[in-house]
């Protein structure tokens, strides 16, 4: 692997993945990156290769693993699922039964399910803040808490860029007086063997792939933007260099400071299209994994600026993704990682990189293998 080639397989049913992932090393479209397709709980493409760092003196191994931004999300909202599916967790609820000082400043009506789907209102802090405050769970939640909704909630999504891990992981910890790391940790990662942390140990550092910001004018900050829109994506501004240190990687960031591999991100997922069933342990019942494709809202999103369609945590698809199944759901970080789950195929699809384009929502490098895998399996 010295040389940053491709390394993993891809069942010969799914060559064509294979090439799509090698196009993509080969053409420079990606510097360094992870593959990974599951098919009824069996892995099927498992790829890796490139480099992970810059200056290419690091190839991208096995055990890789980088930031994945929003792809985050899925597992925050995972682990609110499998509370919901014991019956700890109410979605119909109000956030304040759990959280009694979010009923503040007019939101004691606002439920649990607008926090999951981006329609609570609090797409971005009113009061200023700073990197070093996002590292600060009391500080950040406690502010939250105590501020006005931007628009009223349920009535529009506006995409929670980095306060929907605080919102929905604080909720968490009420309910379970554990962090959403460690829950996510313990009840999730741990049982399926699976290389993804929210929160993650120093000792781990070694194996991170260093990510490279998207070129300029194609970051999140960048050209002009309406209030709303500047609030979330300026306060805190988002440099991906921050990624790289070891108070960022520490701090759970629930929204977008996730670590993981695409192997990690498919394989957690073969839950949600297995049926709650994933390394023959069954963490959730099949209803408690449908509750994921419930459709909380729909529309213009006030803060991503196009059409939107969300389920409970997840994007569901639309106009704008459409996906062969109609029971898929999906979400993406910024840079480029993604993940799908086609629950009627029975499919995980993850991609996890290191070159980032200007995207905030998955891009075209891994939808080209995602096409492949599809494709095969339509034949």
């Amino acid at each position: 692997m010295a040389d940053g080639s491709v390394g993993g397989f891809a069942h010969d049913r799914f060559a064509g993945a294979r090439e799509a992932f090698a196009a993509n090393l080969a053409t420079g479209a990606d510097l360094g990156a992870s593959f990974c397709a599951t098919l009824e709980g069996e892995t099927i493409v498992d790829l890796w290769g490139g480099w992970a760092d810059e200056a290419r003196t690091r190839p991208w191994e096995a055990d890789t693993i980088v930031n994945v931004y929003s792809t985050t999300k899925t597992m925050t909202a995972l682990t609110a699922l499998l509370l919901a599916d014991r019956g700890e967790l109410d979605f119909d609820a109000p956030v304040a039964r759990y959280w009694p000082e979010f009923a503040a400043a007019g939101k004691e009506r606002v439920k649990v399910s607008h926090l999951m789907s981006h329609a609570a209102g609090l797409s971005g802090w009113k009061e200023p803040i700073t990197v070093e405050d996002v590292y600060d769970w009391e500080k950040v939640t406690s502010l939250l808490a105590a501020q006005a909704p931007y628009w009223e909630p349920g009535t529009r999504s506006g995409y929670h860029a980095l306060t929907q891990g605080f919102l929905v992981g604080e909720v968490v910890r009420r309910i379970t007086g554990k962090s959403l790391g460690t829950v996510f940790r313990q009840e999730i990662a741990e049982p399926l063997g699976a290389d993804f942390h929210i929160g993650l140990p120093a000792s781990e550092d070694g194996r991170v792939a260093d990510l490279i910001p998207p070129p300029p004018g194609g970051a999140i900050g960048d050209g002009e933007q309406s209030p709303l829109v500047a609030n979330m994506s300026r306060n805190p501004g988002i440099d991906p260099r921050e990624t790289r240190t070891r108070a960022w990687r520490a701090a759970e960031i629930p929204a977008a400071g996730g670590h993981g591999n695409a192997r990690s991100v498919a394989e957690i997922h073969v839950l949600l299209a297995n049926g709650g069933v994933a390394k023959g342990k069954r963490l959730l019942s099949e209803a408690g994994c449908r509750k994921a494709l419930e459709l909380q809202i729909e529309g213009t999103d006030l803060i991503l600026g196009g059409p939107a369609r969300f389920g409970l945590g997840f994007g569901l698809p639309g106009a704008t993704v459409p996906l062969p199944n109609p029971n898929s759901i999906f979400w993406g970080g910024y840079g480029g990682s993604l993940i799908i789950i086609d629950m009627d195929a029975r499919t995980t699809i993850g991609y996890a990189m290191n070159k980032m384009a200007g995207t905030t929502t998955g891009d075209m490098r891994a939808m080209g293998m995602a096409m492949a895998v599809w494709g095969a399996l339509a034949t």
